[in-house]
């Protein structure tokens, strides 16, 4: 037997389409797991957002002088222009509960959708490592907490690493316990979104007691008025406003990911278009009043909790503040173990099961995204606040281009219809085969969508200099979704594949609705 033969996945998993296509994670969710109805996606972003990694977006922005509330404001304002596209593009999984790299095949075609996929599997690898760098540093600051020597440990990572040695510890402890919590089974997450909720509550509201307490109050940020004036002050807020909407381009792209799990394709609707921007809210302002107190107490913005809880725990090494730092520190890890399972690592395995079926479940590709994890070397990317307000904005245009030729296919090509058998065939005749398995047609789209803000992408990494390229790739959300989605309905309505005629611009044979 050889080793190939020896990695595929049993006949038990198999399913009835192609080797190189399908498997039973890639099939839609049968009746007996749609087990999310109207609350659990209510109660799913509140949920899902309180972690101190979310907190860090908002506590970034006060560092470049903006007032408090402007950076609430900017942060909330994001993420309500972001929840549309997440309630629209997430509708072919709460309707025919598929997975997003499968939805994408209608677009893309079979193998063309290979593309989208990885694409959000990079994401999701990435953010996955910005969530467990701050578990890492939740988990060290735990240790420090019992053994007072940890911190005493030499350090041999670089000026710009947001870990140290003795951090790293904590970091590899944190991956240890997202593999264990990979184990169980998936329906039975939900319990754990109502669990995340009320130990994140109980640990913010100590955090909160405890830095306003050393600082004496709120601090001096709140009430600060804006160090920037001028241009240069409304161009922070036109881009922290796009640049929290863009950081979550990843979620507007995979929506149906946990769509798919919708009793009634209506239950996601309202807990997108609400619960995603109000549970943001305060959680961004939780993390800057934080911030704000941490400038009451060393002079200057701690923007990251974590890093402000040590110092804390380090200045006043006392029982009390020890055992305060210590149960605070578990209630965010916890919160931040189930945000890497829920938004990252399922999203991923999602992504990464389609692109070799035969080989990968989705509890392989789980192991596979922490693995990819710690290849990436996360702790980089936190190092600065600079760095992760790049970060956030920097792969915008990949994803809104994707995004922006699956909202066009379905509401305006395809009127929301799918052929799912067709989905997991590699036959030519199939109707999602195009050429040689591609929609070219989508992939220049794709292109275009792209080439408008590409030079804008490397202005953001400061590749090019150029201040009108920076303030105009602020705007890519629209621009690339726009010269995406016209470029696809123009090649569409033009060059239609042989099962979408030009009197009724949807499928005609082989139709199918959602069970």
């Amino acid at each position: 037997m050889t080793i190939l033969e020896r990695l595929a996945l049993p006949p038990s998993h198999r399913a009835g389409g192609s080797a190189l296509l399908d498997n039973q994670d890639l099939r839609p969710i049968p009746l007996s797991r749609r087990t999310w109805h109207f609350w659990t996606f209510f109660m799913f972003w509140p949920a899902a957002v309180s972690n101190v990694s979310n907190w860090l977006g908002g506590s970034s922005f006060l560092t470049t002088g903006i007032t408090f509330w402007e950076g609430v404001g900017c942060s909330t304002a994001g993420y309500f222009l972001i929840s549309i596209f997440m309630a629209l593009n997430g509708r072919a999984g709460s309707k025919w509960h598929l997975s997003f790299p499968v939805a994408a095949r209608s677009s893309f075609g079979v193998y063309g959708s290979f593309w989208c996929a990885l694409n959000r599997a990079a994401m999701a690898t990435v953010w996955n490592g910005v969530n467990s760098v701050s578990g890492g540093q939740c988990i060290y600051v735990m240790l420090h907490a019992i053994f007072p020597s940890i911190a005493n440990l030499p350090n041999h990572m670089s000026a710009n690493s947001a870990l140290t040695t003795a951090n790293m510890i904590g970091f590899f402890l944190f991956i240890f316990l997202t593999g264990l919590m990979l184990l169980m089974e998936i329906p039975k997450w939900n319990i754990l979104i109502h669990l995340k909720l009320i130990i994140f509550t109980l640990s913010t509201i100590g955090m909160l007691v405890l830095v306003m307490t050393k600082a004496g109050g709120v601090g001096p940020i709140v009430h600060r008025k804006a160090t920037v004036h001028g241009a240069e002050h409304s161009w922070l807020l036109v881009r922290f406003i796009l640049v929290s909407a863009a950081s979550c381009s990843t979620f507007a792209s995979n929506a149906s990911d946990w769509q798919r799990n919708a009793t009634k394709p209506s239950d996601p609707i309202l807990g997108q278009l609400l619960g995603f921007p109000l549970s943001n809210f305060v959680v961004q302002v939780l993390g800057m009043l934080c911030a704000s107190a941490s400038a009451g107490i060393y002079g200057e913005i701690v923007w990251n909790p974590v890093t402000l809880l040590d110092k804390i725990l380090s200045d006043n090494y006392t029982a009390s503040i020890r055992a305060g730092a210590f149960f605070i520190a578990a209630g965010f890890t916890y919160s931040l173990l189930f945000s890497c399972v829920f938004e990252n690592v399922l999203p991923f395995a999602n992504d990464f099961a389609s692109l070799a079926p035969k080989y990968v479940s989705l509890k392989r590709a789980f192991f596979i995204c922490l693995a990819l994890t710690m290849i990436i070397n996360p702790w980089y990317l936190l190092g600065s606040a600079s760095i992760f307000i790049t970060v956030l904005s920097s792969y915008q245009i990949f994803l809104f281009s994707i995004m922006s030729i699956l909202l066009v296919d379905y509401y305006f090509i395809t009127k929301g219809f799918f052929h799912i058998d067709q989905l997991y065939t590699s036959s030519k005749e199939g109707i999602y085969y195009y050429t040689y398995g591609v929609n070219l047609r989508a992939i220049a789209a794709y292109l275009v969508g792209v080439a408008v803000n590409f030079a804008g992408f490397l202005t953001n990494f400061g590749i090019i200099k150029s201040v009108k390229l920076t303030h105009s790739y602020y705007f890519a959300i629209f621009t690339t979704t726009f010269a995406a989605g016209a470029t696809c309905k123009s090649l569409r309505c033009h060059f239609l594949p042989r099962a979408l005629p030009r009197s009724r611009g949807r499928l005609s044979t082989g139709l199918k609705r959602p069970s």
